[in-house]
């Protein structure tokens, strides 16, 4: 995945969306994986605004993703 300016929460829902489907995960697979709740999963690809951020860190490590220098992000080639 190339960089991508991310400038709001529904931005960042649909990178985590399109993430997750590429990657052939359900929800509930992406939950299990980032120990969060499906529920929690659902809000943040919707773009809700309120969320910990502690949660949203594992739902990005669980996909592979990293947060770099204001608002670029960078799938891991690991």
């Amino acid at each position: 995945m190339k960089n991508q300016n991310l400038n709001d929460m529904e931005e960042i829902g649909k990178l985590i969306r399109s993430t997750r489907k590429a990657q052939g995960m359900s929800q509930e697979d992406l939950a299990g994986l980032s120990n969060t709740g499906r529920r929690f999963i659902s809000d943040l690809e919707n773009g809700k605004p309120n969320m910990q951020i502690s949660k949203f860190l594992l739902v990005i490590a669980a996909l592979g993703l990293s947060m770099f220098l204001l608002n670029k992000w960078n799938k891991k080639d690991n």
